[in-house]
């Protein structure tokens, strides 16, 4: 055989080589995920996966695009986060698996199930919301103002749509024509702009019916100095973590406060909502304790009822009466949850309530250390969305908290 000849035949062999390693290649560049319910009940719910570990099957650098099909073969959305998770939204029958498969390629776009931003526009509240209900905070424009909001907002929706943005623009579109239309006496018109526009009224599609005032709200943390609680008032800076499609994710730091013997104690919040859950995360520390505190986060009590509050052994929540419970007729149900803390729960109840706040339900961590992170949950729903009676919204945080202690199972391979 000539050199030419034997040029040839190696130029064979390799090629062969080559088209022989090409699919194998593919094949193992195929990742399959599943997620096992070990229960006896349908679950669907948001799960992590380890990103790093999809990339390293796939073959792939981290932030190289991949695709995720689910059994049937049909794209799903995902979500990478800020602290490298894999996000899928997962239905596993009771009993059951659910399988996904994740290749390297370009996704389709994904439709956006939570999302959130700072709006200065109004006084730099962070609002976001998922396809359930949405939240806000308050910031440092609103402090600056002198007026008193420190807890958490509530949001009620019965669209799985998002909405929050629409109605910011909405109402802050028509307040110029509002107030010239009051200013030249014309009440009457005004009233029926404001009634068409605000969304304090529900106009089909939920409303913010919730007060908070110099409360917790729905969920706050605060120190407590004895039996009082130091009430947080505004952040002071933030930091979006994750924005959607099935997470959203905020990082805030709060101004220096003082409590009897330290003046300089820094309170850090992280807190996350997933596509369809009732409830966020929350994570606090503080900084600058020089001796354990008690912490405390809760519900606020509004005066109008005082008597719809649940005290369980790791959670509070109550149904509360809205701003207008004559008019409004419906309820809103909030609650915080305990699940990875040992906490005290109790009501705090105001000697000389004021601006309608009768006290709080909370739960108390005893002797918190400076630096310490304390973890619970804070969430809420509408009795006229999801959660039609205060009894199905026990049955649902008994669920949430039940799906917290028994995960369901996800590999990689």
């Amino acid at each position: 055989m000539g050199k030419r000849d034997n040029m040839k035949l190696g130029t064979m062999i390799a090629w062969a080589f080559v088209t022989w390693l090409v699919p194998m290649k593919s094949m193992a560049n195929d990742v399959t995920i599943t997620v096992a319910n070990d229960e006896k009940c349908q679950r669907q719910e948001v799960v992590e996966v380890d990103a790093s570990m999809v990339y390293q099957k796939l073959g792939l650098s981290k932030g190289e695009s991949f695709i995720v099909k689910n059994a049937l073969g049909q794209e799903v959305g995902y979500q990478l986060t800020y602290d490298g998770k894999l996000l899928l939204d997962a239905s596993v029958r009771p009993c059951g698996t659910a399988t996904f498969t994740a290749t390297p390629g370009s996704p389709q776009p994904m439709k956006v199930f939570v999302t959130g931003r700072q709006y200065p526009e109004r006084v730099d509240d962070i609002a976001w919301e998922n396809d359930r209900t949405a939240y806000r905070i308050y910031g440092p424009a609103l402090q600056r103002s002198g007026e008193r909001a420190f807890g958490v907002d509530v949001w009620v929706k019965n669209t799985p749509d998002l909405e929050v943005s629409k109605r910011y623009a909405t109402e802050l579109g028509n307040h110029s024509q509002i107030e010239a239309l009051k200013a030249a006496g014309k009440k009457d018109e005004a009233f029926q702009v404001e009634i068409a526009t605000t969304y304090h009224f529900d106009h089909g599609y939920g409303l913010d019916c919730y007060k908070v005032g110099p409360s917790l709200g729905c969920g706050a943390p605060a120190l407590m100095d004895g039996k009082e609680l130091v009430l947080p008032y505004c952040y002071a800076t933030y930091k979006i973590l994750d924005n959607g499609p099935l997470r959203f994710t905020v990082e805030l730091t709060y101004n220096p406060t003082e409590i009897k013997g330290d003046k300089n104690v820094v309170e850090h919040r992280i807190i996350s909502l997933d596509k369809g859950s009732n409830f966020n995360k929350m994570t606090v520390w503080y900084e600058g304790l020089t001796k354990p505190r008690d912490v405390a986060a809760g519900v606020v009590i509004h005066a109008e009822d005082t008597e719809s509050v649940v005290l369980g052994k790791n959670y509070v929540q109550y149904a509360d009466p809205t701003d207008n419970p004559v008019k409004q007729n419906f309820q809103i149900y909030v609650a915080v949850l305990f699940p990875e803390a040992e906490v005290a729960t109790t009501k705090l109840m105001s000697k000389k309530p004021e601006n309608g706040i009768a006290g709080h339900a909370v739960g108390v961590l005893k002797n918190y250390k400076s630096g310490q992170r304390f973890t619970y949950y804070f969430g809420s729903a509408w009795s006229k969305n999801d959660v039609r009676t205060q009894r199905e919204w026990q049955m649902r945080i008994d669920e949430f908290m039940e799906a917290l202690a028994t995960p369901l199972h996800v590999n990689v391979k």
